[in-house]
C-alpha cells in the first residue's frame, strides 16, 4: 500500500471539504450597500497588496530557480545527474506556486466571511460564530490539502528527498517574504490608527473618520490570514520533508504519509464537529475543535498503527510532540488570555503609566518562553529516548515524527488563527456602518475569543517550528554523513562550531530588528498622512455627513513601504546562512543552525507572548476595567499595545520561518560547503 498516494487522495477529500464550506459562506445573506461598500474597499486593498507583493516575490522565485538549477544539489556541469538540479528547481517553484496559493483562497474567503459574519450577528452569537469559524477553516483545509497533495505527488513522481527539499524551500521562502511583508503592512496601519485615533484624538478603534480604518482591516486580512497561512504551510511541508529524509534510509518514509494523511482525516473531523454550544461561549467552542481533532488523531493512527504493525514506540514519539502542542497552546493562553493573572496585572499598572505597561509585559513574555522551552526539550528529548532502542538512526527520526505529531492538528489551528481577523473585521464593519449596539457587543465578545486562541496558536507554531528545525538540523546531518560518507559530530569546542553558533544566535536579532524598523519608518510616514488630513480635509475630525477621509492614501503608503522593507531581511538571512558555510565548512553551519534555533526560539516565543499580553490588556481596559476607555491607563495600554504589535505579528511569527528557511538552504547546499569552505 503506498500511502503517499492515499495522502494525496485524502489531500482532495480536503479541497472538497473546503469547496463545501466556501460555498456555504458564499450562500450567507448580504448586507446593506453600506456595508458591502466597506467590505469591498477591505477586499480590493487586499487584492491589490497580494498582487504587488507577488509580483515582487516572483522575481526573487524566478533569480533563486536560476541559482538552484545551475548549483544544488551541486554545480550541474560537475553533476552526474544533471536531472536532479532540474527537477529541485521545477519543486522549488511549485512549493512557492502552492503557498501563495494557499494564501490567496484564504484572502479571497476571508473578505467575503468578515461581511457575512457581521450580518449574521443580527440573529445571535451562534450564526455569526459559524460563518467566522467556517470561513477560516477554508484556509486551514487549503493549506494542509495543499503541502499534502504537493509533497506525495513529488515522492510519488521522484522518491527523491532532495526534491521534497526542494519543494519544502519553496514554501518556506515564500512564507518567510509574505509573512515578513503582511506583517509589516498590518503593524503598519494598526500603531498609526491606535496612536492617532484612541491616544490622540479618543475615537473609536474602528472609527470611519480615521483615514487608516481601512489599512488596518486590510492588515487583518493579509498579515494574520495570508501570511500565518504562509507560515504554517511551510512549517507544516517542513516536518513531512525533514520526516522523510531521515525516515527514507530506514525504510520508514511511508509511515510519515501515513500519519500525515490521518492528520488531515482528522482535522477534517474537528472542523466540521465545531459548533458554538448552549452556553454560547466561542473560546470554549474553539477549544472543543481542538480537543476533537487532538483525540481523533490519537485514536486513528494507534488503530491503523497496529492494524499495519508499525511500531508503537514511533506511535507513542508522535503523539508525545501532540501533547507537548496542546501544553505549550495552554501556557501561551495563560500568559495572553485576559481572564488570567498576568494580563490583569499589567492592565492595573497601567494606571501608574506607559513605563510599567511596558515593564510587566516584557517580564512576562520573558517568563512565558520558559514552559515552552522546556516542553519543546522534553518532547525531543522524550521521543529520541522512547526511539532509540529501535536502533541506529531512530532515535532522530523519533523527533522528526514528534514535530509530525505536533503539526498533526494544524488543520484545525489554521482553522482557529483565521477565524480570528474574519471577526475583527467583522467587528470593524459593524462599527464603521452603525449596526447598533448588540451586533457590536457579540462581534466584540467573538473578537476577544479570536484574539486569546490567535495567541494560542502563535505558540504553537513557534513550538512546531522548534520542533521541525531540530528534525531538519537531522536531516542535514543525514545529508552530510551521505555525502561524506562518514559520521559527523558537531563539537561545541571547535573554534569552527563556535564561530558558527555565534553568527547563528546574531541572526534572529538582526532579523527582528530590521522588521521592526521597516514597521517604525512606515507607521512614521503613516501619522503623518493620518495629520495631514484631519488638519486639510474640513468637517473630517468633526464627522460631518458626506465627508470622507482618503482611504487609498494610507492603503498606499503601507503597501509600498510593506513591499520595501520585505527583501532586505530575508536576504540577510539566507546570504548570512552561505557566508557561514563557505567560511567554516559543514561544521560551522552545523554550530549556526543550533545558534539559530536557540535564539529564534527564545526571541519568538518572548515577542508573540509579551505582544499578546500587551493586546489583551488593552482590550481588558476598554472591556471597563480601571477607568475603561479614554481613561490615563486605557492610553498606557494603548502604548503598551503599539509596542507589542511588530513584536507578535510582523517580528515574532517570522522568525520561525526564517530559522526554517536557514535550516533548509543549509540541508540544499551542503554538498557546495563540503567542496567549498575556507575552512575544513
Amino acid at each position: 500500500m503506498s500511502w503517499a498516494l492515499i495522502a494525496v487522495i485524502i489531500s482532495l477529500l480536503g479541497f472538497a471539504v473546503a469547496g463545501y464550506l466556501y460555498k456555504w459562506v458564499n450562500s450567507q445573506p448580504k448586507g446593506d450597500e453600506a456595508l458591502e461598500e466597506i467590505g469591498l474597499l477591505i477586499k480590493r486593498g487586499a487584492d491589490t497588496f497580494l498582487k504587488r507583493e507577488y509580483s515582487v516575490l516572483a522575481k526573487f522565485v524566478v533569480v533563486v530557480f536560476v541559482l538552484i538549477l545551475l548549483f544544488l544539489p551541486q554545480p550541474i556541469w560537475t553533476n552526474d545527474e544533471p536531472l536532479r538540479n532540474v527537477l529541485t528547481a521545477i519543486s522549488y517553484i511549485l512549493g512557492s506556486v502552492l503557498s501563495a496559493l494557499a494564501g490567496k483562497i484564504g484572502i479571497k474567503v476571508a473578505t467575503i466571511a468578515n461581511v457575512k459574519a457581521a450580518v449574521a450577528a443580527k440573529k445571535g452569537i451562534a450564526p455569526a460564530f459559524s460563518v467566522g469559524f467556517r470561513g477560516g477553516a477554508v484556509m486551514g483545509m487549503a493549506v494542509v490539502g495543499t503541502s499534502l497533495f504537493g509533497a506525495g505527488i513529488l515522492f510519488l513522481l521522484t522518491k527523491d528527498p532532495t526534491v521534497l527539499l526542494g519543494f519544502s524551500f519553496g514554501a518556506s521562502s515564500l512564507a518567510l517574504f509574505a509573512k515578513a511583508g503582511g506583517g509589516i503592512y498590518t503593524k503598519t496601519a494598526d500603531i498609526s490608527a491606535d496612536l492617532v485615533g484612541k491616544v490622540e484624538l479618543g475615537i473609536p478603534e474602528d472609527d470611519p473618520r480615521n483615514p487608516a480604518v481601512i489599512a488596518d482591516n486590510v492588515g487583518d486580512n493579509v498579515g494574520d490570514v495570508a501570511g500565518m497561512g504562509a507560515d504554517l504551510f511551510d512549517s507544516n511541508i517542513a516536518s513531512i520533508t525533514a520526516a522523510v529524509v531521515i525516515g527514507l534510509s530506514l525504510g520508514q518514509h511511508e509511515l510519515v504519509f501515513c500519519y500525515g494523511a490521518l492528520g488531515l482525516l482528522a482535522s477534517i473531523i474537528g472542523v466540521l464537529s465545531s459548533k458554538i454550544g448552549k452556553d454560547k461561549n466561542p473560546s470554549k467552542a474553539l477549544n472543543r475543535g481542538t480537543y476533537i481533532t487532538t483525540a481523533a488523531f490519537a485514536i486513528i493512527t494507534a488503530v491503523v498503527s497496529y492494524a499495519f504493525k508499525y511500531s508503537i514506540r514511533i506511535w507513542a514519539a508522535t503523539i508525545v510532540g501532540l501533547v507537548v502542542g496542546v501544553i505549550i497552546g495552554i501556557t501561551s493562553d495563560y500568559f495572553t488570555s485576559d481572564d488570567k493573572r498576568p494580563v490583569r496585572n499589567v492592565a492595573k499598572a497601567s494606571s501608574m503609566g506607559p513605563a510599567f505597561t511596558i515593564l510587566g509585559g516584557l517580564c512576562y513574555g520573558l517568563l512565558s518562553s520558559f514552559p515552552a522551552l522546556i516542553g519543546i526539550g522534553v518532547s525531543a528529548l522524550a521521543a529520541y529516548k522512547i526511539c532509540e532502542p529501535l536502533g541506529p538512526g531512530y532515535a532522530m527520526f523519533g523527533i522528526s515524527m514528534s514535530a509530525m505529531g505536533m503539526l498533526s492538528i494544524v488543520g484545525m489551528i489554521i482553522s482557529n488563527d483565521a477565524y480570528g481577523p474574519i471577526v475583527d473585521n467583522s467587528r470593524g464593519l459593524a462599527e464603521m456602518t452603525g449596526m447598533g449596539d448588540e451586533v457590536l457587543r457579540i462581534t466584540d465578545e467573538l473578537d476577544s475569543a479570536g484574539n486569546t486562541v490567535k495567541a494560542v496558536t502563535k505558540g504553537f507554531a513557534i513550538g512546531a517550528a522548534g520542533l521541525t528545525v531540530i528534525a531538519l538540523l537531522g536531516a542535514y546531518q543525514e545529508i552530510v554523513e551521505s555525502a561524506t560518507g562518514e559520521f559527523i559530530n558537531f563539537d561545541i569546542m571547535s573554534p569552527v562550531v563556535f564561530f558558527g553558533i555565534l553568527a547563528g544566535l546574531a541572526i534572529p536579532a538582526i532579523f527582528s530588528a530590521m522588521l521592526m524598523l521597516g514597521v517604525d519608518r512606515n507607521a512614521q510616514r503613516m501619522v503623518a498622512e493620518i495629520h495631514r488630513q484631519f488638519s486639510e480635509i474640513p468637517g473630517l475630525k468633526e464627522g460631518k455627513p458626506g465627508v470622507k477621509p482618503e482611504y487609498n492614501k494610507c492603503i498606499d503608503i503601507a503597501t509600498i513601504g510593506a513591499l520595501k522593507e520585505l527583501l532586505p531581511a530575508g536576504a540577510v538571512a539566507i546570504l548570512a546562512t552561505l557566508a557561514v558555510g563557505f567560511i567554516g565548512g559543514i561544521h560551522a553551519i552545523g554550530g549556526f543552525l543550533a545558534g539559530n534555533i536557540m535564539s529564534g526560539l527564545l526571541l519568538a516565543l518572548l515577542m508573540a507572548n509579551a505582544g499578546g499580553l500587551w493586546d489583551n490588556a488593552k482590550k481588558y481596559i476598554e472591556a471597563g476595567a480601571f477607568g475603561g476607555k479614554g481613561s490615563d491607563a486605557h492610553k498606557a495600554a494603548v502604548i503598551g499595545d503599539t509596542v507589542g504589535d511588530p513584536c507578535k505579528d510582523t517580528a515574532g511569527p517570522s522568525i520561525n520561518t526564517q530559522i526554517t528557511v536557514v535550516s533548509l538552504v543549509s540541508s540544499l547546499a551542503a554538498i557546495l560547503f563540503i567542496r567549498f569552505s575556507l575552512f575544513k
